[in-house]
């Protein structure tokens, strides 16, 4: 039975049995049991491993990290909003967390959802620099970015091949100087809106702060 299915069953009970003795104080102690279940089921879904998988890169990797992340915009430029979470080898999710610009785009929002992840990262009890990170983003932006444009940009004085200063430039050198702090960081695409579940939980992150911000 899904949740609001139980419940609804509990207040059947409560209707047909209220007049049997005994029976309310049977059925309080029942409505607490499920509550409780339902309670420990939605940590679960949070903390746990079965509605997020391991992500196969680091499966059974020891000491690997898994960061995830996403940008959303309502109007592009306009109010936006990141999402991030992170996972270890083991499974746990680590954290979760999000924030919202008032005039912004969305690829901002996708480079700030990269940075932030990893940022928050560094402070996660027992992580170390050494250990293997993957970053997961729907951005081809994000991680095109990071495999392929950034270098030359570098080695321009953050110009492009035509001379212009790359767009979102300050973005892109403060996550470069964070990931130059990484010694095994690689950034993977993932496809958005087609049911991966840590990828569709940052969109989530990212939508319910611009909708708890009034946008």
């Amino acid at each position: 039975m899904q949740k609001k299915q139980l419940r609804k069953f509990i207040g059947f009970l409560y209707s047909k049995l209220e007049h049997v003795t005994g029976a309310i104080e049977l059925i309080d102690e029942v409505a607490e049991l499920i509550e409780q279940e339902i309670e420990d089921d939605t940590e679960g879904a949070v903390l746990g491993t079965g509605v997020y998988p391991v992500p196969s890169q680091i499966k059974d990797v020891e000491n690997a990290y898994a960061v995830f992340s996403d940008g959303a915009c309502r109007g592009n430029p306009g109010p936006g909003a990141w999402g991030a979470m992170a996972q270890n080898s083991a499974g746990e999710v680590l954290f979760t967390s999000s924030g919202v610009e008032v005039h912004t785009t969305n690829n901002q929002m996708e480079l700030e959802g990269a940075f932030q992840g990893l940022n928050q990262l560094e402070e996660v009890e027992g992580f170390e620099f050494g250990c293997p990170v993957k970053v997961y983003s729907d951005s081809k932006y994000v991680v095109d970015g990071v495999q392929k444009w950034v270098s030359g940009w570098m080695k321009r004085g953050w110009k492009k091949g035509d001379g212009k200063t790359p767009e979102n430039v300050e973005y892109w050198k403060k996550l470069t100087e964070l990931n130059a702090k990484f010694n095994d960081i690689e950034y993977i695409w993932v496809k958005g809106h087609s049911g991966h579940p840590q990828n569709e939980r940052c969109d989530q992150l990212a939508n319910e702060a611009l909708d708890e911000s009034g946008f």
